[in-house]
C-alpha cells in the first residue's frame, strides 16, 4: 500500500545517529544518504522512511505514529533503550499492551523533531 513516508528534519547528523540506532535495533538501516535525506529500509536504494532536512519541520498532530515492525521482543527493548541513548524521548516503555491484544509487546519514543514512533511485535511469547 505505501511506498515510504517522509518526516521533516531539522538535523540530518542528530536525527540519522536516532534513527540509525532505533531502526537499527529492529534490523533495519540506511539504504541511501544525501545531502538534504536519509532512507531507512531493508534494501540498498528501496527507503520505506525518508528524513527530508527541513528549516522548520513539524510533528504530526495527534493520534499519529509510526509503528514499526520488530522481529522480537528483546528487539522492542533494544529499539526503545539505543534510542533513548541518542536523544529520544520515552513516551511508554517496553512492556506488554493487554488493551491492544493479548501477545501485543510495544515500546513508544519521540523523536528528535517531535515525531512519535513505536516498536512493536504481536505474536505469541514463548517463555
Amino acid at each position: 500500500m505505501l511506498h515510504h513516508v517522509s518526516l521533516g528534519v531539522r538535523d540530518l547528523t542528530v536525527s540519522g545517529a536516532f534513527y540509525d540506532a532505533a531502526l537499527g535495533a529492529l534490523g533495519y538501516r540506511r539504504v541511501f544518504s544525501g545531502e538534504a535525506s536519509i532512507g531507512y529500509g531493508l534494501v540498498e536504494g528501496q527507503d520505506w522512511l525518508l528524513l527530508n532536512l527541513e528549516p522548520d519541520p513539524a510533528p504530526s498532530g495527534p493520534g499519529f505514529h509510526l509503528a514499526f515492525a520488530a522481529p522480537s521482543r528483546p528487539a522492542v527493548d533494544a529499539f526503545h533503550a539505543d534510542a533513548l541513548r541518542v536523544g529520544g524521548t520515552d513516551n511508554g516503555s517496553p512492556g506488554c499492551r493487554p488493551d491492544y491484544g493479548p501477545d501485543y509487546y510495544a515500546a513508544f519514543l519521540v523523536d528528535p523533531d517531535g515525531h512519535r514512533i513505536e516498536a512493536v511485535v504481536n505474536v505469541a511469547h514463548a517463555g
